[in-house]
């Protein structure tokens, strides 16, 4: 097998949460390019998840949307039983969906908005891994991407306590499914730094400029740039990487 075969994923098939816009919508097409058919999971953005299929099927390749409120067990059951139905199988999943809820200090932070924070980023993410480990069990080659965040490694700014403690949580979560269940499924996390999505759409310009300052590549990230190390972790080229941690952050160190 040459290097480059090693990132093909022709035959495999893969859910993406929250692949409707930013780093998700990137994700979706980098596999899909690779090969795979693609889950595109949506909540409300429904319209967006369309147009992302519809580019799918541009670039040659093909997929499916999925709307599910992955808060809901319920609904992360179905989602993953509608796609195995359409895909006829799962090799694949990336667990992208998540949300900042509420930028609140500590003392300030409302339990709703606490427990909203972890149901949107963890629970999700174990919801619908807990009805994929089946089926990525009997696919003999399972892989698990968990994205979190490099606020879990900084705490937290500007009230993004919750959000930093939910993604830590989350890479928890990764160790525990590495060790758990390797060598059937591997999973990684992959830690971004700041991209420049609609994530970033509020933040103020001077803000983002003085990230820019603090990372020694002196400019933000872009999505492809996250979405081509989803690819790595997914493909056959990071066979031998398991419960890591990558940080895609152009080198800002924020321990």
């Amino acid at each position: 097998m040459t290097s480059l075969d090693q990132f093909k994923l022709t035959g495999k098939a893969a859910i993406i949460t929250g692949a409707a816009v930013g780093l998700g919508r990137e994700i979706a097409l980098a596999l899909a390019d690779a090969g795979a058919f693609v889950g595109i999971h949506f909540h409300r953005s429904e319209r967006e998840a369309a147009e992302v299929l519809e580019e799918v099927r541009r670039r040659n390749a093909n997929g499916v949307t999925l709307g599910a409120d992955l808060t809901r067990e319920d609904e992360c059951n179905s989602l993953v039983d509608r796609f195995v139905a359409q895909a006829g199988r799962l090799d694949i999943l990336v667990n992208n969906a998540g949300a900042l809820v509420a930028a609140k200090l500590i003392e300030e932070c409302p339990l709703d908005v606490w427990e909203k924070t972890f149901a949107i980023n963890v629970t999700s993410a174990f919801l619908v891994t807990k009805r994929s480990i089946p089926h990525l069990r009997t696919s003999g080659s399972g892989r698990i991407v968990n994205i979190v965040s490099a606020s879990m490694e900084s705490g937290g700014t500007f009230g993004a306590g919750a959000y930093a403690a939910a993604k830590g949580a989350l890479h928890i979560f990764t160790r525990t499914m590495a060790k758990e269940y390797g060598p059937e499924i591997r999973t990684n996390s992959i830690c971004p730094g700041v991209i420049e999505t609609q994530h970033h759409a509020t933040t103020p310009p001077e803000r983002l400029a003085a990230y820019r300052q603090a990372t020694p590549l002196k400019r933000n990230g872009k999505p492809d740039e996250v979405a081509l190390a989803v690819l790595y972790l997914v493909s056959d080229a990071s066979s031998f990487t398991n419960g890591a941690l990558l940080d895609v952050n152009g080198g800002r160190v924020l321990r």
